[in-house]
């Protein structure tokens, strides 16, 4: 895995300006960024190595508590456990009744991925902030580079990502123009809103809950998506540490969940900081923000997560 994924040594964070504001976080020989193709080979291979049969085209519109998966098609399918990975419009969760609340955050993002070359950044991740607007320019392997572009809702030129048009974007990140202009106009990215999900509980009897289904935040922090699978390998050891599935899921959920809502939480704070702050104030903005984040409880709440993992014995699969 990590031949296809880059090591960062230095998340650096700019304002308007292009001046530094932060460089501390997450600096980890622990972080590296793979592109998500490279992750979903890795686990696929391994499932079917170990006998998983992994059906496609093969939507899901249920649970039931008891442990069943209900398809669109009307077939249900029981297990000791039925877990609901299925996104931020979950509808396992829906069918379960276990959401509280779906918070529109009025900011959200495009994604690309950009043929690599030697003007992009190498072990170091560079983001920028200019009014409501961010980008982040992301090695993520040998031959690609992770472009995210994100805006308010309110801004309309910025969320339009089919056909992209580099010029807007160009106009408040002069540095990164060689990136903007190789996005492709017509790829894949598309601009998505961000959404924070509160639920009663991860699980209601035997169908459980995890990733944005349980917990959908802003990708603001990089760690959304780790999030979701550190708490994978939690459930997982849960189950083979018990002899109860009630009991594993009860242990699971009151271990993982204050790491997941902190950083669901912190994440909200961070965008509403790099989105809502009014354009005449962007040099108070940096100021601020430069004195927070030299102090020990930002540097806490921001690197928290990214030094906690499930204790346990993970079996290496044959």
């Amino acid at each position: 895995m990590t031949a296809r994924a880059e090591r960062l040594d230095e998340p650096t964070l700019r304002d308007h300006n292009g001046s530094t504001l932060q460089t501390e976080w997450l600096r980890s020989k622990r972080l590296y960024t793979v592109g998500r193709r490279h992750l979903h080979r890795s686990l696929v291979d391994t499932a079917t190595d170990l006998g998983v049969e992994i059906r496609t085209e093969s939507p899901i519109v249920g649970a039931e508590p008891g442990g069943v998966l209900i398809g669109s098609d009307g077939n249900r399918y029981p297990a000791d456990l039925v877990v609901g990975a299925d996104g931020v419009y979950s509808r396992v969760r829906e069918s379960l009744g276990l959401r509280t609340k779906m918070v529109d955050l009025h900011d959200g993002g495009g994604r690309h991925l950009i043929p690599r070359t030697s003007e992009d950044p190498v072990r170091r991740a560079i983001e920028q902030w200019n009014g409501g607007r961010r980008i982040g320019v992301v090695p993520c392997s040998p031959d690609e580079t992770y472009i995210f572009l994100c805006c308010p809702a309110a801004d309309l030129e910025g969320r339009q990502q089919q056909p992209f048009d580099p010029e807007t974007w160009i106009e408040s990140f002069p540095d990164f123009r060689s990136q903007l202009e190789r996005i492709p106009t017509n790829g894949e990215g598309r601009w998505a809103p961000f959404y924070d999900v509160h639920v009663s509980s991860w699980f209601s009897g035997r169908a459980a809950l995890l990733g944005d289904a349980a917990h959908a935040m802003s990708p603001n922090l990089g760690q959304a998506a780790c999030v979701a699978m550190t708490n994978a390998v939690a459930l997982a050891l849960a189950l083979r540490q018990s002899h109860s599935i009630d009991r594993a899921l009860r242990i699971w959920e009151s271990e993982q969940r204050e790491m997941s809502d902190g950083v669901q939480k912190y994440s909200r704070i961070y965008g509403q900081v790099g989105t809502q702050w009014p354009n005449p104030l962007l040099g108070v903005r940096s100021s601020v923000v430069r004195r927070f984040l030299r102090t020990k409880s930002a540097q806490t709440a921001i690197n928290f997560a990214s030094e906690i993992f499930p204790e346990g014995e993970l079996v290496k699969a044959p």
